[in-house]
């Protein structure tokens, strides 16, 4: 499957929305370089089993948000200079988001600082 793309779709989430974050995974992890070609519409959309309308909205998406350059007649590809920003943008976006809630639950479990640690290491 392209890029670890999966296809395991959320109800509550617009399937555009689901494709554009793991395309953005995708470049945080180095699956997708900056400067490289990411697969076309119609390839996605084939490989995805999704509209290929769908999969337009989600590049259309990264392009506005300046993470993919568009080269006329040849395809999409990840800017240059990206990572950085993304990872910054993530980093916040999950520490503004995400990370409240888990150190809510966090907070409702007992969790010590310490158990956390812990566990940290073992897998």
């Amino acid at each position: 499957m392209t890029a670890g793309i999966s296809l395991d779709w959320r109800d509550d989430i617009p399937i555009w929305k689901q494709i554009k974050d793991r395309l953005v995974a995708a470049i945080m992890d180095g699956t997708f370089s900056e400067g490289e070609a990411i697969p076309s519409v119609r390839q996605l959309a084939l490989e995805l089993r999704v509209n290929p309308l769908t999969v337009s909205r989600a590049f259309a998406e990264l392009a506005d948000d300046g993470l993919l350059d568009k080269k006329r007649g040849i395809g999409m590809y990840v800017a240059q200079g990206v990572s950085s920003n993304l990872l910054a943008r993530e980093r916040e976006l999950f520490l503004q988001t995400e990370w409240p809630e888990i150190e809510k639950r966090i907070a409702q479990l007992g969790i010590s600082k310490q158990e956390l640690l812990k566990t940290r290491g073992t897998k």
